[in-house]
């Protein structure tokens, strides 16, 4: 088997990679899964000039690096030269543009088609494409769960964007009768989590993370471990041809449950000093913040803290139950253990918390 990657050195890519070559720490993705992988090539599409020496400690030598710009067809030729039989699997996406909401469609839509038309005139053999919970929006209760069937209602620009490259998909799977799987993780957590994660845990630490209104508003989490086992899963289970797949740990999180188990991490698990106590703000703030975010894109515009504080009130949860079904998808890693993991990872890098 040859695997060809996006996404790498990013969050999901470099996880990913790494449980191809060395295998998860535990049961997340289990002996009988990983099998199927062993021993097979490995192509990585990476941006040039972006630094890769992580793959340096990697065991596996069957890593082959390609320099690339999904924005730029040309580029990709190299990389998808002998696609044939291959499995692509398509990781790579802006969530924070650096200041404008341009940069998603160039990439997570227009600079993904280019991809994933090119890899289907070379006779790919199965495509997964790593979307997202934007597509849909926000749930209308805290009691309501998203499924596959729910209705498209993207939430700012991120979310167009991935509504439109999930549309694009479909097409093209019927155009071409291809084998294409979409999943759709929520909010990540675990190891090779960027410095944005790591400065959350610094606020949780400093008593400074932003409880909005009074915290009881659920989230789906999606620890990437788990997420990586959903993407085995939908490689070799035939049923993911053609589906829509939510991913996500086995139940959603009030949001003042993700910052107290932090809390409880940080103390109990590491001995770290940990204020008791929340930066309490009224749930209008988050409105507010919806609003100014929604203007400021309207100018083509984007400012990362305005943007996550207005979800900070949200709910955005969903149901596993299909991927359960139809993949055997068994997200074993819960909230406690993997931010255990996610703040042990961080410390080990020599990342202060």
């Amino acid at each position: 088997m040859r695997v060809l990657l996006t996404g790498v050195p990013g969050w999901l890519g470099s996880r990913f990679l790494e449980i191809l070559n060395e295998g998860s720490d535990d049961t997340a993705v289990p002996e009988e899964l990983r099998k199927y992988f062993t021993g097979a090539e490995v192509s990585c599409l990476v941006l040039p000039n972006q630094d890769i020496s992580f793959l340096e400690r990697l065991e596996r030598k069957s890593i082959h690096i390609y320099r690339g710009d999904l924005r730029e067809g040309k580029s990709l030729f190299d990389f998808l030269k002998e696609a044939e039989g291959s499995v692509l699997v398509h990781l790579a996406g802006i969530i924070h543009p650096r200041a404008h909401i341009r940069e998603l469609f160039e990439l997570n839509v227009r600079g993904s088609e280019t991809l994933i038309q090119s890899a289907l005139r070379r006779n790919i053999k199965k495509i997964i494409v790593i979307s997202s919970n934007s597509p849909v929006g926000c749930n209308p209760d805290r009691t309501h769960l998203f499924t596959e069937e729910s209705a498209y209602h993207p939430y700012m620009a991120y979310g167009r964007s991935k509504m439109e490259l999930e549309n694009m998909v479909r097409q093209y799977t019927s155009r071409y009768d291809a084998d294409i799987t979409i999943l759709r993780p929520c909010w990540f957590y675990g190891p090779n989590q960027p410095d944005r994660q790591t400065r959350y845990f610094t606020m949780v630490r400093e008593g400074k993370a932003p409880l909005v209104g009074d915290g009881g508003n659920r989230r789906s989490m999606s620890y990437v471990d788990n997420t990586c086992q959903a993407i085995l899963r939908a490689i070799v289970n035939p049923a993911s041809r053609g589906q829509t797949y939510w991913v996500a740990d086995e139940r959603p999180y009030p949001m003042i449950e993700i910052i107290d188990t932090i809390r409880i991490v940080l103390h109990e698990d590491f001995d770290i000093p940990v204020k008791n106590s929340y930066l309490r703000l009224p749930s209008f703030t988050s409105d507010c913040a919806c609003l100014v975010d929604g203007l400021i894109q309207k100018f083509g515009l984007y400012n990362q803290k305005i943007h996550v504080l207005s979800e900070m009130n949200k709910n955005i949860a969903c149901s596993i139950d299909k991927a359960v079904r139809e993949l055997g998808y068994h997200p074993t890693v819960s909230l406690r253990e993997g931010m255990r993991r996610s703040v042990s990872w961080c410390l080990a890098q020599g990342r202060t918390i």
